[in-house]
């Protein structure tokens, strides 16, 4: 099964990236959102990616002019998905927004297409008969910068076809990605089952004002060792995602975090993509001489 053409739903941080790194990889790229505006940043990010590729994997400027090339951009799902052998389904982490794209799109794909949901706290099987083809839907689930940390989670639910699982195996290994099949269904997949937790305490610990995030992020990089803390983290993540999750929740703590989470987000603080999100880019403050002892340190915007 060939996997070539490829239809990518949704040109956020994930979604422009998965675009990328398959037309990168030599795969026709469809990039599908909702309007005129999400189409533009979609490019806005494409465009800011080719400096990456350059400096991280050493490509020519001619090997990320040809990447950029391969990818099209439309608000025309009919169009979009004409002919896709692949759907990559990258859109908000709301349940019915989920559900009514894919009820739309089932009746418009050819017969030959797979779908996979990149969704990262939602199961499969939540949304599998909404595809229309359930034996042919399953999760593929990308980290955040996905040159670099390349590893993909696919996940498939007990309805999906054993081929399709081996199929999205070999297309991640086409386009540079280390592929990890689970056994089951895992909400959370591997990856956020470890990383959601850690975070969720990190963000109630400050959504409770209990510290600042650098002072949260110092202390656990300066007694684990790590490169960078939570917040570091949640920075390359987005803030939108951690809204899109935290304004779900009914209990007070995760009230107060997404109504700060909130102001940060309306102030233009969305993380690394907008330059500024718990740190300035490109050289945030975790990087700084100085930063783990507290000298020269800074207030951090609540």
């Amino acid at each position: 099964m060939t996997l070539k053409k490829i239809m990518v739903a949704g040109g956020g941080t994930l979604g422009s990236q998965i675009a990328y790194q398959a037309a990168f990889h030599g795969k026709d790229v469809i990039l599908y959102d909702i309007s005129d505006e999400a189409l533009m940043q979609a490019r806005e990010r494409i465009e800011k990616l080719s400096p990456s590729y350059q400096f991280d994997l050493r490509a020519t400027p001619e090997m990320t002019d040809q990447a950029e090339s391969r990818i099209q951009l439309t608000k025309d799902m009919p169009a979009a998905a004409a002919d896709v052998d692949l759907v990559i389904e990258s859109i908000p982490e709301v349940p019915k927004i989920k559900k009514a794209f894919y009820q739309q799109l089932a009746p418009l794909l050819p017969e030959k297409a797979l779908i996979a949901t990149n969704s990262s706290t939602f199961l499969p099987s939540t949304f599998a008969a909404d595809t229309g083809r359930p034996d042919k839907y399953l999760a593929l689930h990308f980290a955040n910068t996905i040159w670099l940390r390349n590893t993909v989670e696919i996940m498939g639910h007990p309805g999906t076809d054993m081929g399709v699982v081996n199929a999205l195996f070999d297309f991640s290994r086409e386009i540079g990605m280390i592929p990890v099949i689970l056994h089951k269904e895992q909400p959370g997949y591997i990856l956020n089952s470890l990383l959601v937790p850690f975070l969720n305490a990190a963000y109630k610990l400050w959504g409770t004002d209990v510290a600042d995030a650098h002072t949260i992020d110092r202390v656990w990089m300066l007694a684990t060792g790590a490169p960078r803390g939570p917040f570091a983290v949640i920075d390359v993540v987005g803030l939108r995602t951690s809204y899109e999750i935290f304004s779900q929740q009914t209990d007070p703590v995760s009230i107060a975090v997404a109504a700060k989470i909130k102001n940060r987000i309306n102030r233009g603080y969305l993380g690394m993509e907008s330059g500024q999100g718990f740190y300035h880019y490109p050289n945030p403050e975790y990087m700084q001489s100085g930063f783990l002892t507290g000298e020269g340190r800074t207030t951090t915007l609540a």
